[in-house]
């Protein structure tokens, strides 16, 4: 189980990395006046949001990436970020959108967004980013089905191995468990410094 720990930590903080600027680029891409660019960003997000991670997995690795010498960590990360990344879009669009710019007279577009808009929306989408991002943590329990030895798939192994599921599956869950409540509690207190500085 320790190798698959340490791969599934790396593919979470390197999915992580990639797909919160990919997001944030297509978040801003959607609501550009430039509707050709518009457009192609809000189908990323359709097509991603309407089809199942497990389903963009299987094909980036085995149609886009089959002919081509490719980690299987690269392809997870490519796979499990694309997704990622459309929802942090949606999230940070509907954060943008939902703050009201009443007090933005004056100001140019970009000393809005910088001055007014983004310090609110931040504090908005915080918890729902949160949210995303154990979904992530979790949803990389599928990249064994290309291979990857993550810490599911190390489970699986020892489950094969000893004939026994019952310790590896709860040693797995309690991992995961783990994981996500240190998550939880990081954001947690993110949060309560971010309020506390509204005072």
């Amino acid at each position: 189980l320790n190798i698959g720990f340490i791969q599934t930590l790396k593919l979470f903080f390197v999915t992580l990395i990639g797909a919160f600027p990919l997001g944030l680029i297509i978040a801003f891409g959607s609501m550009s006046r430039f509707r050709p660019l518009s457009y192609f960003t809000k189908v990323i997000v359709w097509v991603v949001r309407g089809t199942p991670l497990m389903i963009q997995l299987l094909i980036i690795y085995y149609v886009i990436f089959q002919s081509v010498n490719t980690g299987k960590l690269f392809v997870a990360v490519i796979a499990f970020g694309l997704n990622s990344a459309a929802y942090v879009a949606e999230i940070v669009r509907s954060g943008i959108m939902a703050v009201d710019i009443g007090r933005s007279l004056g100001l140019n577009y970009k000393q809005t967004m910088l001055s007014i808009i983004l310090p609110q929306a931040v504090k908005n989408i915080l918890p729902a980013l949160c949210n995303e991002f154990i979904s992530l943590l979790k949803e990389t329990s599928i990249s064994g089905y290309i291979g990857l030895m993550d810490l599911t798939k190390g489970g699986d192994i020892i489950r094969s191995v000893t004939y026994e599921a019952f310790m590896p599956l709860i040693a797995v869950a309690a991992i995961y468990f783990l994981i996500v409540m240190g998550l939880s509690k990081a954001v947690g207190l993110l949060e309560r410094r971010l309020r506390s500085n509204e005072r």
